[in-house]
């Protein structure tokens, strides 16, 4: 697919415009009761992990958002959709390219494919006139994200990033208290993705992420969800950027002494390995992520072929991995406020519920897990709890309850003609998008990068 992209900085330039708290697509119009009635008709390209926990949305809450069609390669998974939510053969697909042969059928996609593959089947979904649901990063490079950002301005649809975190309770709460400034002006925001050892093993050495050339590199990959979360909390924008990180662990030369290439293969070291395959996927109390990647077959002997033969059986030192396994990335925004981020594969629990965050202001101080947080102020040192549970949405599901926040915002968006019901929008995903990429500029050359 060819397209004509601009110069980085003419093209940034060129987005300020619409780099705004909300975009308002053409067409735009105020919510009536016959769209309302209406119930969301959605295609999912990518039927994995993230397709299946979107489209769950559809399970529940079928007056609001039907599954009428699905494209997926993997034969089991499609069979799986077709079934779950009754849908006609001639609307199952092997690949998205095939979704796009046929006239229009359904409102919106959901794209949930690999990173490499959000490109192609964005642009050609906003070009045929449907609304678009697309997993994050927007894409691997800069100038994809921007052709997408622009292809999204022109043809006036609703394309929103699954920056699921706006919409859990937890952050929601966080970001509202700011904007009552009981914590005086912003200072300092310090903030921890503990991504979690098993989960740097599963996702980011052995499986889809662990290469920067097949997926993206990991402040892009896993991350974005936490500079797009710093630029919503803060508000203000990203003025220079700083980072320093590596991959330090997951080599050949710090296997231990009598390690197989695979865990399943007598590996001496298996037993005293914290990475063991074996603890992870042959735990038969474990039914759904991460064991159901690995394998549609859930037996002892479906899962014990899949180490045998997939990628997920190999030792975490054996590997083909290159993207790393933590990093540091300091920012200035403006006004003075700065901000810290950490990602660490190196923590015993799994960053998806539990990021950390202290926020500093002249007037409070706020320090919070996902679990609930606490707030200060310092006239009279008053503090006050909140805990996640009571704040309202369905804070036990996905991501502190933002995947169900963020689906049932986007299928209200897109039934309403109402956009205002996101935050999410690409538009405004592309500039925390762009610090990721600063970022890594940094990494690698080892200098301050200018926003």
């Amino acid at each position: 697919m060819s397209h004509q992209i601009p110069s980085r900085r003419t093209a940034i330039k060129s987005l300020g415009a619409f780099l705004a708290p909300v975009f308002m697509p053409y067409g735009y119009s105020q919510q009536n009761e016959s769209d309302k009635s209406k119930a969301l008709q959605v295609v999912v390209i990518g039927a994995g992990n993230r397709g299946t926990t979107y489209s769950s949305y559809a399970t529940d809450h079928p007056q609001h958002m039907q599954v009428v069609g699905v494209a997926e390669p993997i034969k089991e998974r499609r069979e799986r959709f077709k079934t779950n939510f009754n849908i006609p053969a001639k609307q199952c697909f092997i690949t998205w390219e095939d979704v796009f042969k046929v006239p229009k059928f359904a409102d919106a996609v959901i794209v949930s494919t690999p990173d490499q593959l959000h490109f192609g089947p964005a642009m050609k979904a906003m070009e045929l006139g449907y609304h678009v649901l697309l997993e994050k990063p927007i894409s691997p490079t800069l100038d994809e994200c921007i052709a997408i950002a622009e292809r999204a301005k022109k043809t006036g649809v609703i394309v929103a990033v699954c920056h699921v975190l706006r919409y859990s309770p937890y952050f929601k709460k966080i970001k509202s208290i700011l904007e009552t400034k009981a914590l005086g002006d912003l200072v300092t925001v310090d903030h921890f993705e503990p991504v979690g050892y098993w989960h740097m093993a599963h996702s980011f050495v052995r499986g889809n992420w662990r290469k920067e050339s097949e997926s993206s590199f990991m402040l892009l990959a896993k991350s974005c969800h936490d500079m797009d979360m710093l630029r919503w909390l803060i508000s203000k924008p990203c003025q220079q950027i700083a980072s320093f990180g590596s991959l330090k662990h997951f080599k050949p030369e710090h296997a231990p002494a009598g390690a197989a290439k695979r865990c399943i293969d007598g590996c001496k070291a298996e037993p005293d390995c914290p990475y063991s395959a074996l603890k992870v996927y042959l735990d038969m109390n474990r039914k759904g992520w991460p064991v159901s990647v690995i394998t549609e077959d859930m037996t002892l002997e479906g899962r014990m072929k899949a180490l045998k033969e997939g990628p997920y059986g190999r030792c975490v030192y054996h590997c083909d991995n290159d993207v790393v396994d933590h990093q540091v990335v300091s920012m200035q925004f403006e006004d003075d406020i700065t901000a810290n981020f950490t990602m660490s594969g190196f923590t015993p629990q799994a960053g998806m519920g539990n990021r950390q965050t202290r926020i500093m202001g002249t007037h409070g101080y706020l320090e919070g897990n996902m679990k609930g947080f606490t707030l200060t102020t310092f006239n009279g040192n008053k503090t006050e709890e909140f805990r996640s549970d009571q704040l309202g949405g369905d804070a036990g599901s996905g991501h502190g309850g933002g995947d169900l926040g963020l689906i049932s915002n986007f299928v209200e968006a897109v039934r309403t003609k109402n956009p205002r019901l996101l935050t999410s929008t690409v538009d405004v995903s592309v500039e925390s998008h762009i610090m990721a990429f600063k970022g890594e500029e940094s990494r690698k050359t080892g200098k301050i990068v200018r926003m």
